[in-house]
Order: C-alpha cells, then sequence, then structure tokens
C-alpha cells in the first residue's frame, strides 16, 4: 500500500496507554480541525467538542467512566457532543452519524500526528451521560457521545489487520 492516507487509515489503532506528557495545544487544534472537516447530514454539523488538559478534570473523568481508566495517564481528552435540536429535521436523525464521522477523523488525526487516542463510549448509557454532564458542565440540550483519551503513547504497537474478504458481498448479498 503506497497512499500515506490509507495507510494511515489501516495502520491505525485503539491505543489505551499513555506517557503522561501533555498535549500540545498546537496538536488538539489540528485535531479539531480534522474532526470538523467531517461530513454531516446536509452540512448541519451538530457537533461540538469539549477539550479537557487539566490533570484533576481528567482523573474525575476517569473516577466516573468504567471503560476510560487510561484517561489517568492520557495528555488531554476530547468529548464529542452532538447537538441533536440544531434544526428542526437532520440533526434530530443524524447528529450521533454526524459525531461518528468525526470522532473518526479525530482518532485518525491522533495517529497521524504520533499520538494515540481511544474511543470511549458515553451515550447511550443515561449514567454516563449525566456523569460527563455534571463534571463539565455539558448543558442538558447537548449530547456526549464519547470520550477520546488522547497522549503520547507509551509504546508502539502493530497494526491490527481487520481486513475481512469474506465481509464483502459483490452486487447482492
Amino acid at each position: 500500500m503506497e497512499n500515506e492516507t490509507l495507510m494511515t487509515i489501516c495502520s491505525r489503532r485503539g491505543i489505551r496507554s499513555f506517557t503522561g506528557e501533555a498535549v500540545s495545544r498546537e496538536d488538539l487544534m489540528k485535531i479539531f480541525k480534522a474532526g470538523m472537516a467531517a461530513p454531516s447530514a446536509v452540512n448541519t454539523q451538530p457537533r461540538s467538542f469539549v477539550v479537557v488538559t487539566k490533570r484533576e478534570v481528567l482523573d474525575e473523568l476517569c473516577a466516573t467512566l468504567p471503560y476510560a481508566n487510561m484517561l489517568d495517564r492520557a495528555g488531554a481528552a476530547i468529548v464529542v457532543c452532538g447537538i441533536p435540536d440544531k434544526d428542526e429535521i437532520y440533526s434530530r436523525k443524524y447528529w450521533v452519524i454526524d459525531c461518528s464521522a468525526a470522532t473518526e477523523n479525530i482518532l485518525l488525526a491522533c495517529y497521524a500526528l504520533g499520538l494515540g487516542a481511544v474511543w470511549t463510549a458515553v451515550y447511550v448509557d443515561e449514567e454516563r451521560i449525566r456523569n460527563v454532564r455534571k463534571i463539565l458542565n455539558v448543558p442538558e440540550t447537548i449530547s456526549p457521545l464519547n470520550v477520546i483519551p488522547v497522549g503520547v503513547p507509551k509504546e508502539k504497537g502493530a497494526p491490527i489487520n481487520k481486513f475481512r474478504e469474506d465481509n464483502i458481498h459483490w452486487e447482492r448479498w
């Protein structure tokens, strides 16, 4: 595979172990730019992001989110949130999909910058949603989809080959 973009996409993997080093504001801005470049239904862009860099807030999220214990050594976290009522039709139906596309772009941008990241789910678990809203002061009109711990990887893991040709159906099932 010669194309750099395709190599990035196919070799990216979730990283759950970080050195604890801070993530620069410059890198975070590049990551947000990539996230905001994701497509959305009718370009409604029903998404918003919360960046967390303060250790005490990362630790508070770590203590309340059962599958995000890697936040204890992450340099930052990005919380991808949806705005379901941004418009009357499209954002209500598609905010989860639109925010998922932004999340994938964020994960790819992290990897391209030499950082590690992993998607940890918040939505649809009501307790997690409530906890994230409380810790980060997220309004009731905004729906946290996930928390993405971001940081300098402790180790570089080998890419995982997820390609399965038997999942491809030509023309018909």
